[in-house]
């Protein structure tokens, strides 16, 4: 098992910073930093919180660096269905519902579903069942030549959008599972480049649409994320609601006209 040193060594490195550039960050000596990333000296577990937070390391992997030091984890992870998390989970099913007509779920840490307001069912015409059997994964689903992806306008912006975020967030983990995702998506067959909704080549624009073909129509989305700000639990911190806007008014006025 590596050392808590190296440990944070490796996260300074990921996230490139230098070792004064750390230690002016959290307020303490070059030296001081030195000496605990070569082993020198044992950070008290308050030193390696502040490390952690200045170095923006995942609530997971604080348990990893505590434990490495020799200390208890201090970071639980629950069930979204625990009761301790009932105030959270009120509060995501409270976003989810509101955001209808409109697509929104919430995703885990893998990018799989946990919870849905099962808006715009139609969405779902034609996607391969053993896609949508629980955990059902978004990237998978979206990506998948037997899932959206067929139906998908601008499958080319989107698949360069998806892995570009999930290459992103590797680099801040190191996730395995996510490195075999992401080689799985890649894997998938290469699709043309991207055409906008009438057929022509998609003009600029400040947001990456996701474009889906329901029916006669192609409807037109943005999607945000909202994460919990100040979680200590582990499923909380790795949670994220994805939701779905239209991008036009178009797009607003057919998916209310379905979903009435």
């Amino acid at each position: 098992m590596l050392a808590v040193g190296d440990h944070l060594r490796e996260w300074r490195q990921r996230r490139r910073m230098s070792q004064l550039d750390l230690a002016c960050e959290a307020e303490i000596s070059a030296r001081h930093l030195s000496f605990v990333e070569t082993g020198r000296s044992t950070p008290s577990r308050e030193m390696i919180l502040h490390l952690a937070e200045q170095l923006e390391i995942p609530v997971r992997e604080r348990n990893i660096l505590l434990v490495a030091a020799g200390y208890a984890p201090m970071f639980p992870e629950r069930a979204l269905d625990d009761p301790q998390l009932g105030a959270a989970r009120a509060a995501i099913d409270q976003i989810l519902e509101g955001h209808k007509p409109f697509p929104a779920f919430a995703i885990d840490r893998h990018w799989n579903i946990v919870a849905s307001n099962g808006a715009l069912l139609a969405m779902y015409d034609g996607v391969e069942p053993e896609l949508m059997q629980t955990p059902i994964n978004a990237m998978r689903l979206s990506l998948h030549p037997k899932g959206l992806a067929p139906r998908i306008a601008n499958l080319a912006e989107w698949r360069a959008h998806l892995l570009a975020r999930l290459r992103q967030q590797i680099d801040l983990t190191a996730d395995p599972e996510l490195v075999d995702l992401v080689k799985e998506l890649q894997a998938y067959p290469a699709p043309r480049a991207s055409v906008g909704r009438n057929g022509g080549a998609r003009a600029p624009g400040v947001i990456v649409p996701f474009q889906l073909r329901v029916g006669e129509d192609v409807l037109s989305f943005f999607s945000t994320t909202m994460v919990f700000g100040t979680p200590v639990d582990i499923t909380l911190s790795e949670l994220a609601v994805e939701s779905f806007f239209p991008a036009d008014a178009e797009t607003a006025a057919r998916v209310r006209e379905m979903a009435g």
